[in-house]
């Protein structure tokens, strides 16, 4: 495959689930040994770049990118990671719209493992289960802390939350940059992406405008 092909695969957004691409190995290492690992390979790149690593500022920066790969840009991967999300009786009988926005987008895009920031806005309608609040934001931050595709992102926050709450009334919108965009190939400074997913009774274009409106 050309350069120009992988290029064009990247753009294209391909993805075959809605699962992030994991092989079945993927947790066989310990974090200790995964971050061994990559200290290993990253120094051989830094090298690789005419770097200096005999030089103080440099000589750590492969055990500190290893780590920060593995404990915090990326935690997310790991299933024993994900947050406990705590559900309670709707008590209340509460059947209203409940929007949680403004949410932190910390994320990497899978392609060229730049970063995605930006904000996620979350409503839902509760049936017979509420959630803490910041299990919502628990959440968020889990599956964005994983190589990603903001349409995935999207997805998986969604998914997750209708089984936690057993219902399909949830919708979540990401407004995002990427830095894949605005640092290399085109430089677009300004430009962000939005993403939309969402069941149940905001497929009804009242209901999502209601939504919309309270996080606009």
């Amino acid at each position: 495959m050309t350069e120009k092909e992988i290029d064009a695969l990247g753009d294209g957004h391909i993805g075959t689930s809605i699962d992030t691409p994991l092989r079945v190995d993927a947790f066989l290492k310990s974090d200790d040994e995964k971050i061994e690992a990559i200290q290993y390979h990253f120094k051989a790149i830094m090298h690789e770049l005419g770097l200096d690593l005999s030089d103080d500022s440099l000589s750590g920066t492969p055990y500190r990118f290893a780590k920060m790969y593995v404990k915090e840009l990326f935690y997310g991967l790991n299933p024993k990671n994900r947050p406990k999300l705590s559900t309670f009786n709707n008590k209340y009988g509460y059947k209203k719209l409940i929007v949680e926005q403004d949410i932190t987008i910390d994320s990497s895009c899978e392609h060229h493992f730049l970063p995605i920031i930006g904000k996620a806005h979350i409503g839902y309608i509760p049936k017979d289960k509420v959630i803490g609040l910041s299990k919502i934001n628990r959440l968020v931050d889990y599956y964005a802390h994983r190589p990603q595709v903001q349409e995935r992102l999207c997805i998986q926050i969604l998914k997750d939350l209708q089984d936690a709450l057993q219902t399909e009334d949830v919708i979540v919108v990401i407004n995002a940059k990427h830095l894949c965009v605005s640092s290399r190939g085109i430089k677009d400074k300004s430009s962000f992406t939005t993403t939309m997913e969402y069941g149940g009774c905001f497929d009804n274009a009242e209901e999502r405008n209601t939504f919309l409106r309270q996080i606009d």
